[in-house]
C-alpha cells in the first residue's frame, strides 16, 4: 500500500526544486489532485503502486538525467489521466502538466519539458542525446524486467484494466504491443537499464507473446 504522506513529500520536493526562485503556492493541493487521479477506480496496474515504482526507478537512475526533478514531475503526470478505453491518455496528461505546473510556480520552459517527456511515453523511444527521456522511459518500462511472479501480476492487472475487451480482441491488441516493444532496437537506454534489465525484459516479453499467440 502506497504511503500517501511520503508521496506528498516527494511531490513537494520535486516541485520546489523545479520552481522559479520566487516559489509558488502550497504544493499540497496539487499533490492531492494527482494522488486522487492515481487512485481512480478504473485503474488496476496504473495505480499509486506503479507511480511509486516509477519514482523509485527515477531515483535509482538520476545520475543519468540532465534534470532529475523535471523527470520526477514527468513521472507524476505521465499517467495522471488514464481511461483504458481512450487512446489519448498521454496527450491529456501532458496538457494537464502544461496547465498545472506554471500555476504551481514552475517556469514555462520546464513545464513544456515535463509535457514533452509525458508524450514520449507513447513510444518509449527517446533520442540518443535525450538523457531525461531515457531515464523516464527506462523507469516506466522497468516492470518488464520484473521477476516472473511480479511480471505475472503485472500482466494480470493490465488484463483487469481492459476487462471490457473480449478475450480474442485483447490478445490481438496485447500481442501487437508486445511485438512493437520487441522490435525496438533496445528497450532500455541508460547504462544501468541496458546492463540490468534488457535481457530479462526481452525474455519476459517473448514468453508472454508465445503464451498469447495462437
Amino acid at each position: 500500500m502506497a504511503d500517501l504522506d511520503a508521496l506528498r513529500l516527494r511531490f513537494a520536493r520535486a516541485l520546489d526544486a523545479a520552481r522559479s526562485p520566487e516559489g509558488g503556492p502550497d504544493p499540497a493541493p496539487y499533490a492531492d489532485n494527482l494522488l486522487a487521479r492515481w487512485r481512480e477506480p478504473q485503474r488496476r496496474y496504473h495505480t499509486l503502486d506503479h507511480l511509486t515504482a516509477v519514482l523509485d526507478h527515477v531515483d535509482a537512475l538520476q545520475e543519468y538525467a540532465a534534470d532529475p526533478d523535471v523527470v520526477r514531475l514527468a513521472a507524476w503526470f505521465h499517467d495522471a489521466v488514464y481511461l483504458p478505453e481512450r487512446s489519448e491518455n498521454e496527450e491529456r496528461s501532458a496538457r494537464l502538466a502544461e496547465r498545472a505546473l506554471p500555476e504551481a510556480g514552475v517556469p514555462e520552459a520546464k513545464a513544456r519539458e515535463v509535457a514533452r517527456l509525458v508524450r514520449l511515453t507513447v513510444t518509449h523511444d527517446p533520442a540518443d542525446d535525450d538523457r531525461d527521456g531515457q531515464v523516464l522511459c527506462d523507469a516506466d518500462l522497468a516492470i518488464l524486467a520484473a521477476p516472473p511472479s511480479a511480471y505475472a501480476v503485472y500482466t494480470a492487472e493490465v488484463r483487469e484494466e481492459y476487462h471490457f475487451v473480449p478475450n480474442d480482441a485483447f490478445q490481438q491488441g496485447r500481442c501487437a504491443v508486445l511485438r512493437r516493444l520487441i522490435a525496438l532496437p533496445r528497450l532500455f537506454h541508460t547504462p544501468y537499464g541496458r546492463e540490468h534489465w534488457e535481457a530479462t525484459a526481452r525474455y519476459n516479453l517473448a514468453a508472454e507473446l508465445e503464451m498469447l499467440s495462437p
